[in-house]
């Protein structure tokens, strides 16, 4: 058959599709049939990136990430994913249309290939945390005996549980006082699976600026963060506006196809671009908005602040973050033009996202009470991100962290049943890493669930005397 006689093969059935799919709701298939164009591109991307992830960094098998796919839309299910472990790279297809690939690239994971990515096959990925601390107890190295065996037995139970109810748990693990009290791995999982946390990726990009700032680099008041902001009032928004979310910006998260956040995801060369000539719709920090562009932005000015290149950035990651804390098993991605993903495209052990949620326990020391002990977050700085913001709509959200209690007794807890105090990283299909400082705990959950988890139900089942404070 011949590229045109293909060709128009494949537009017959997508017209057919598309006509089959206006009877349906959107809810069912997870888009708008109008956005069959859409649909298209953002599938194959969809599928190359998270197909590439999937295999390459994590370790899943085709079935697997098929299953994960459709899981978001069962349109997925249309696609054909083709695995070449020699390039190495995915590439995927909608009904023989829309062909998009991803490369891997040892130490930096997977990419799309939209635009000249050439530059990062030249990349220097630093080494990761040294061997010598191979014999060190977690955090600062891999050794954990600490393990209760009625908290790994509750564990055990609960990620059964999840996974009887249809939550796909994948990793649950649980610090206590500062050790790893339990942890529990779904059959094909362990704690060296460098497991997706989607948009928990912003709460280490917030750590990252604050790394940056105890070295002197940045400060959160800093503003006038882009040239083409400089002659109008976005020239006022700082890096805490930023932060927070609250940058005023005309932004807004949806994943749709055609819609700006999946476009900035899964269809652009630079991430960071979609925000940087949106308008004002509030005075910076009066509002506060969720956006995943708002990271975007803030890691690509970082980068700047850094030196300016691909290789700034990944110094910076590996050097002051990565080896430091002793997370050996993290991969940080970057989009075609060599910045860091800042919103979603985290990948870590669960022990690893553990020592970021320790971290932040620990007022930002690491390795508290041992040899190892180093400050690596400004004095203070966990306590800001961990406070209500002042926005006048929305401020149980701190520095890329949700919060459980916003900044009025009033306020509704996020979830009921955990303590005031809690506050977490989140991502999608219900990746949490929880930090209650009253209790000196962090639960982590990772896994593939299109409902809502239950979080403070499986906090409360491990900790049952915990106190509540009442609103």
């Amino acid at each position: 058959m011949t590229r045109t006689r293909r060709a128009l093969s494949s537009l017959i059935v997508v017209a057919i599709l598309a006509t089959a799919l206006s009877f349906a709701s959107r809810a069912l298939l997870g888009f708008y049939p109008w956005h069959i164009g859409s649909v298209v591109s953002v599938a194959s991307a969809f599928g190359a990136k998270v197909g590439c992830s999937g295999f390459f960094v994590t370790g899943l098998d085709k079935q697997q990430i098929m299953d994960d796919l459709a899981n978001y839309s069962p349109v997925n299910r249309l696609l054909t994913l083709e695995i070449d472990t020699r390039l190495p790279a995915v590439s995927a297809e909608l009904l023989g249309m829309g062909r998009t690939s991803a490369s891997y690239r040892p130490g930096l994971g997977c990419t799309l290939n939209i635009g000249d990515t050439s530059h990062l096959d030249q990349l220097n990925v630093p080494s990761s945390p040294a061997i010598v601390g191979d014999q060190l107890p977690w955090p600062a190295g891999p050794v954990i005996d600490t393990i209760l065996l009625p908290r790994q037995v509750q564990l055990d139970v609960i990620l059964e549980q999840d996974n009887i109810e249809g939550f796909d748990t994948r990793a649950l693990l649980l610090v206590e006082n500062g050790v790893v009290t339990a942890e529990s791995y779904a059959e094909g999982f362990s704690a060296e699976t460098k497991l997706l946390g989607w948009s928990m990726a912003k709460s280490l990009s917030a750590v990252m600026i604050g790394r940056a700032e105890a070295l002197g680099i940045i400060s959160r008041s800093d503003a006038g963060l882009f040239p083409n902001w400089a002659e109008d009032e976005r020239n006022e928004i700082n890096v805490e506006h930023m932060l927070q979310m609250a940058s005023g910006l005309e932004l807004e998260e949806i994943y749709a196809p055609g819609g700006d956040t999946t476009r900035m995801l899964f269809g652009s060369h630079n991430a960071a671009s979609i925000g940087l000539n949106k308008p004002l719709a509030h005075r910076p920090g009066e509002h506060s908005v969720y956006t995943s562009a708002t990271t975007n932005m803030l890691v690509h000015w970082l980068q700047q602040q850094l030196g300016g290149t691909p290789q700034h950035s990944l110094n910076f990651l590996y050097n002051e973050l990565l080896q430091p804390m002793a997370m050996g098993h993290t991969i940080f991605e970057m989009d075609p033009s060599g910045a860091l993903v800042g919103s979603s495209f985290a990948y870590a052990s669960a022990r690893d996202w553990a020592r970021l949620g320790q971290l932040m326990l620990d007022d930002g020391v690491i390795n508290q009470g041992s040899p190892q002990e180093r400050r690596l977050l400004p004095a203070g700085w966990v306590k800001a991100a961990s406070t209500p913001n002042r926005s006048s709509n929305e401020s149980r959200y701190g520095y890329h962290f949700w919060l459980n209690q916003g900044a009025a007794t009033s306020d509704e807890r996020r979830y009921p049943l955990l303590p005031s105090d809690a506050y977490y990283m989140s991502g999608s299909r219900q990746q949490f890493v929880l930090m209650v400082p009253s209790q000196n705990l962090v639960l982590v959950r990772l896994g593939w669930s299109k409902n809502k988890y239950p979080l403070d139900k499986r906090y409360r089942a491990l900790v049952p005397q915990a106190q509540i404070k009442e609103s």
